[in-house]
């Protein structure tokens, strides 16, 4: 149960982690990398907590632990939030090739006109 607590924590800084990313980069690809390390990071804490210890999966024919099996909805959830970032990821990314080729710049304030 220890080691459980130390990986939600783990979590959680990674989430810290990159929330301070996001609110302090002035680049718009590492903003999308913070995204990216945001997003990872709640997949893994939601992941964390649809783990349990002594129970099976439920694949047909496994009939060692045949009362406790384990919900397959969350680890089902968590594969397509995988799918889901990634294409927003590769969305993002296209939109920030576009911005630089019309700004000819992938900083913040020299998208939204302001010279720091």
């Amino acid at each position: 149960m220890m080691h459980l607590k130390i990986q939600m924590f783990l979590a959680l800084l990674i989430f810290l982690v990159g929330l301070f990313n996001l609110i302090r980069s002035k680049n718009l690809v590492k903003s999308i990398i913070s995204l990216t390390v945001l997003n990872t990071s709640l997949i893994l804490f939601f992941v964390l907590l649809s783990t349990q210890t002594g129970k099976s999966t439920p694949i047909i024919g496994d009939t060692t632990f045949l009362g406790a099996m384990i919900d397959p909805l969350p680890q089902a959830l968590m594969i397509t939030a995988i799918v889901i970032e990634a294409a927003v990821t590769a969305l993002a990314l296209m939109m920030s090739i576009k911005l630089f080729h019309y700004y000819g710049s992938l900083q913040w304030n020299h998208i939204y006109g302001r010279r720091d």
